[in-house]
């Protein structure tokens, strides 16, 4: 499936994947009721946003010529970022919830992407789909890291006070 891919390719569709999460976040966010779920779904939006401008500075194609025209485009409904049943629920979601919801589709999109790495015999086409899975992991720790302190687990920047009582 992905074995003719160049890295050029390889950079064009890391560019729609994170478009498509930031699309996601951002569409969540109008749905939610609740302030802080808002909130949290906006600030995963931006960092979405921002993956998609590394991908797109690095990226030599001349058919995204501007990356905020891009980015403006209405959501890719053909991609299951959201299905009518996730749609129908955030309305009631709250900020527990919505991290919960977002906790899965990172897991989700991380492992495709590795699936994606690991099936394609190019090293820098490869190594492309990994960097995304790599920044993909690190927004599903920082979504994890929130929901922990939420739910009053002991979250890391307090592991000092506990490893010393």
């Amino acid at each position: 499936m992905f074995e003719n891919v160049d890295v050029q390719e390889a950079i064009k569709r890391s560019i729609l994947v994170e478009k498509c999460a930031r699309d996601f976040y951002r569409l969540g966010a109008t749905h939610m009721k609740d302030e802080r779920a808002r909130k949290t779904f906006e600030l995963l939006a931006s960092e979405e946003e921002e993956h998609a401008r590394w991908f797109y500075d690095i990226y030599e194609g001349t058919d995204i010529p501007d990356f905020d025209v891009f980015m403006a485009v209405d959501p890719n409904t053909d991609l299951d970022w959201l299905n009518d049943k996730e749609k129908a629920l955030m309305a009631d979601m709250d900020e527990r919830h919505a991290l919960e919801l977002a906790m899965h589709k990172s897991q989700v999109l991380e492992k495709s992407l590795r699936d994606m790495a690991d099936n394609i015999s190019d090293p820098q086409v490869s190594a492309v789909f990994l960097k995304n899975a790599v920044a993909t992991h690190q927004h599903y720790e920082l979504i994890e890291s929130e929901y922990a302190h939420l739910m009053g687990m002991v979250h890391e920047t307090d592991i000092d006070t506990y490893v010393r009582e």
